[in-house]
């Protein structure tokens, strides 16, 4: 006789709760550094799981589903929670579920719990934040709650690593079931739609009462075949069941009972007691005039900070990546596979991790003033402003966090629930002009705006480059309101915000929070960025027949010559290879579609190279040029662009032609860092060449006018 021995199934834990009740906290503190981030299939949803111990020595995988208020899903993150608890996710099937509920916000998270146990499901009740509620003065007696519940309920506190030993072993007896489900349900189920329950369960034994109302609700979202779907769907009409009255009418039963269990083992203060420190602090962040004062101060310094702190990374970034060329150069053959290697394959990687210091600088600042419990505040006081032109409080983050960079800021408009709301968001928020654009605005501000002042201390050109910011601004709130009515998604927007209490942040959930962003970043968006700073290496790099070749053999013979200044040689010889390459015909192709904004050719190719990211041009502009590269490169270029001169002996860079390039560079969606999030945030090209296509119309017609206006 053969024995087969069965390898055993690795248990699976889920970790749900309201949003804000400490679940990414116990997340972080059981898995440790154990964790990995992925997204949930078909959805923009991040999907966090990791590994830990049990007391049996029993290796589990622990997944942290999207937080949700109540099993009626809104979102596309609640409906992915929603499917897991159903059974209806082909990936993720739990063994256990370990329920978040906040015990200062006892009464609203005990809806969320109790429609879990209803569903029938294993769970343990891990209760946080019992050091605030005793602040507040709630006294919870645990013993009496989980023979109300009958289910094991843990005090935990995440922050100082008190009872996680407990909670495991609260896990693993209820994964080994220890403790049995509940004999009844928390409130009549039956009741609510007794014949259709009945019937449904006719068919489908094995679904709870609870369950059974979940599936004449909502079973067209579910993966059942034609047969079921009819069958359930005629249950509904020969019943009247009505979905709408049933979750009321559920609602209304589940706090009714949710008070006698509140009495049985819960202790509350008297309400008239003296307001709580986060009361008293509202009055001033919320005031109608201080409250807006402080937010935009806050807001200008989060906005700042990114730049002052991610400079320095960035710059080192730039030096490293700048020195492992130099030396690779003088080592390697002077070939194409070299020049691939250096001006390709290296010059793509530093377009990717140059951009990681804010990434991970941004989305820390953000995890510091969610934890602070600030950042509700400021999506509540923008919330009036921003519905207006169709978007809601939760917009101004991205937005705001787009005049530092749009790749991090698109990546945040995640938290945005409504799916009409975080498209508009994601399609303006590279309006914002973006640190990238800083060095074309200075060198074109300072070669056309006079260096004069107004009233003898506004400097003019420094209030050209405050409009041009501004621009994007007004621009940006202009597009969101007049797309709102071509986008046609039809989704109830409600701003439901909870406002949190101020607490200290958790310094511990920052770095796997900046960390988790930037491997994001790098991981996905990077392989798109570095698929299309291949192909530019190539159509700069490469021109039709042999024409880089007869170039190179023309000024072969001049620097072999003795005496010649070879330096000044080789940046002409750079300069006219990329006139000649495929980007530089590209130039000179568009040069008549381009020539009524005021730009020639050589401008052209410095927009067909500067698609790689913005700051791009300058460089572009110093090679064509033939500016060398020395520390006063700035100055010889301003110098050289100067004295351009057209064909008809007029200067190629008048005021009109710089405020019309400027304004191009306002609007134009130069960057395709920001392209490819957008392509991994809409999981769609759709939405990127839509993008790309009413940014470069919008970029032309305002460029077309200014050059008209001020030629």
């Amino acid at each position: 006789m053969q024995i087969v021995a069965l390898k055993k199934k690795k248990l699976h834990i889920a970790l749900v709760g309201n949003p804000n009740s400490g679940k990414s906290s116990l997340f972080n503190c059981l898995t440790g550094l154990n964790q990995s981030v992925g997204n949930f299939p078909g959805v923009t949803v991040d999907k966090k799981t990791g590994s830990i111990n049990l007391p049996s020595n029993e290796s589990a995988q622990v997944i942290d589903l999207p937080g949700t208020y109540s099993l009626y899903p809104r979102r596309q993150d609640e409906w992915v929670s929603y499917k897991v608890f159903l059974n209806q996710d082909k990936e993720i099937e739990a063994d256990v579920f370990v329920v978040v509920a906040d015990a200062s916000n006892l009464k609203r998270n005990l809806l969320f719990c109790t429609q879990i146990i209803d569903l029938k499901l294993p769970v343990v009740i891990a209760l946080t934040m019992m050091d605030l509620a005793r602040r507040k003065g709630i006294k919870i007696d645990i013993p009496a709650l989980e023979r109300e519940l009958g289910v094991p309920i843990v005090a935990v506190n995440p922050r100082k690593n008190k009872g996680i030993p407990e909670l495991k072993k609260a896990i693993s007896l209820t994964a080994q079931l220890s403790y049995k489900l509940p004999a009844r349900d928390f409130i009549d189920n039956k009741a609510l739609a007794a014949a259709a329950v009945e019937e449904v369960k006719q068919h489908l034994p094995q679904l709870s009462d609870y369950t059974a109302i979940h599936y004449l609700i909502n079973h067209e979202s579910f993966a059942l075949d034609n047969t079921m779907q009819q069958m359930i769907e005629n249950i509904e009409l020969k019943n009247n069941f009505n979905p709408t009255k049933t979750q009321a009418e559920e609602i209304l039963q589940r706090y009714s009972r949710i008070r006698q269990v509140m009495q049985q083992s819960v202790s509350e203060p008297d309400q008239l007691q003296k307001s709580l420190f986060t009361e008293k602090l509202d009055n001033l962040l919320l005031h109608r005039r201080w409250g807006y004062l402080i937010m935009l101060a806050v807001l200008f310094l989060l906005f700042q900070s990114i730049f002052w702190l991610a400079q320095y990374p960035m710059d080192w970034i730039d030096l490293g990546f700048l020195k492992l060329n130099q030396a690779l150069s003088s080592v390697l053959p002077d070939n194409r596979w070299s020049d691939l290697l250096l001006n390709g394959i290296i010059a793509g990687f530093n377009g990717i991790l140059v951009f990681v210091p804010q990434i991970m600088i941004l989305f820390g600042l953000i995890t510091l003033l969610e934890d602070s419990g600030y950042m509700a505040r400021i999506s509540f006081l923008s919330d009036r402003l921003m519905r207006s032109v169709g978007l809601n409080g939760k917009s101004v983050m991205p937005m705001i966090s787009g005049f530092a960079c749009a790749v991090p800021a698109i990546m945040s408009a995640r938290n945005i629930e409504n799916r009409k709301e975080r498209l508009l968001t994601i399609l303006i928020t590279p309006l914002m002009s973006c640190s990238a654009r800083l060095p074309v605005y200075t060198i074109l501000i300072g070669l056309v705006i006079p260096k004069t002042y107004l009233l003898g201390f506004l400097g003019v050109q420094g209030l050209v480059m405050m409009a041009l910011y501004l621009l994007g601004l007004v621009m940006a709130l202009i597009v969101s309101y007049v797309a709102k009515w071509f986008i046609k998604i039809k989704e109830k927007s409600f701003f439901i915000l909870e406002l949190p209490v101020y607490r200290s942040p958790r310094w511990k959930n920052i770095l796997p929070a900046m960390i988790s962003k930037a491997r994001i970043f790098v991981f996905d968006a990077g392989k798109i960025i570095m698929v299309i700073s291949l192909v530019l290496w190539g159509l700069s790099s490469f021109g039709p027949g042999n024409t880089m070749r007869e170039v190179e053999q023309r000024y072969e013979t001049r620097i072999a010559q003795p005496g010649v200044d070879t330096a000044a040689l080789q940046q002409q010889l750079q300069s006219e290879k990329l006139e000649h390459s495929y980007a530089g015909i590209m130039g000179k192709s568009i040069e008549p579609v381009i020539e009524p904004l005021g730009f020639d050719w050589k401008i052209g190719i410095a927009l067909v190279t500067s698609f790689a990211a913005r700051e791009v041009f300058v460089g572009t502009m110093a090679t064509l040029y033939s500016v060398g590269d020395d520390k006063k490169q700035e100055l010889l270029l301003k110098e050289k662009m100067k004295q351009a001169k057209r064909p008809d002996g007029k200067p190629v860079f008048d005021l009109a032609t710089g405020l019309s390039l400027m304004i191009f560079y306002v609007f134009a969606m130069q960057c395709m860092s920001t392209l490819a999030v957008v392509k991994r945030e809409t999981r769609s090209w759709k939405w990127p060449v839509i993008q790309l296509i009413y940014m470069t119309g919008l970029a032309y017609v305002m460029s077309w006018i200014v050059y008209q206006l001020f030629k």
